[in-house]
């Protein structure tokens, strides 16, 4: 499947797993500590708040995984199919993830929690639009699946098998991105507390003209 993407893929994965990694951050050192941009943590807790904390804590919990979920399912309705394919409505999904970025950034400006949400559906966006693109071979969002796979690349390599270097190097892509990100939600964060969050609300943007820009010109060269 990472043969037939075309070679732009592995930049764009690059900037999604920025931006995810530069919004979790910003969640880390400003959600109270909670992660948005994956769940296996967020689940693990609301697990242990049933036995110690209070409902509201379990009900605040629960809330992020349904707002990812959420998140998803709008990627869900407004792409079709699990390849890439040109003249999908990728631009509007990165437009809808932009937009529940610029309205976290205004709840939680606000002292509101639902921006904490707002923020855990843009994430759900975004991995859904690389797993719909990829054939649910690419996360931006948490790299776990990452580091999973490059350790069966490595052990199949150790067997003697052949080595996918166009797959590794969409990983590394990723992985360098998400770091990075990480680095740079903290250090806007420190800086401008939520106002942190419209580097990676206009990033979106930005990656949705782009796309919409070059979906004009390959129709106009076809």
């Amino acid at each position: 499947m990472l043969s037939k993407l075309p070679k732009w893929i592995e930049y764009g994965a690059f900037v999604l797993a920025l931006v995810a990694g530069c919004i979790n951050a910003i969640g880390l050192l400003g959600f109270e500590h909670q992660s948005v941009s994956h769940l296996s943590g967020t689940a693990t807790l609301l697990g242990t708040s049933f036995l110690g904390d209070s409902f509201e804590a379990s009900l605040h919990l629960g809330a992020v995984l349904i707002a990812f979920f959420a998140g998803a399912s709008i990627s869900g309705f407004l792409l079709h199919g699990g390849r890439l394919k040109l003249g999908r409505r990728y631009d509007v999904a990165l437009l809808f993830e932009a937009v529940f970025i610029f309205v976290s950034l205004f709840l939680l400006s606000k002292g509101y929690f639902a921006g904490q949400l707002a923020a855990s559906v843009a994430c759900g966006i975004q991995n859904a639009l690389a797993t719909t693109y990829s054939g649910a071979v690419i996360r931006t969002t948490h790299l776990t699946g990452i580091f999973t796979d490059l350790g069966i690349m490595l052990g199949s390599v150790l067997k003697g098998e052949n080595f996918d270097k166009r797959k590794a190097a969409l990983f590394t892509h990723i992985i360098i991105g998400f770091v990075l990100g990480g680095t740079l939600g903290t250090y806007l964060f420190t800086l401008f507390r939520f106002q942190a969050l419209l580097v990676p609300g206009f990033t979106c943007l930005v990656l949705a003209a782009g796309y919409r820009a070059y979906l004009k010109k390959q129709n106009t060269v076809t």
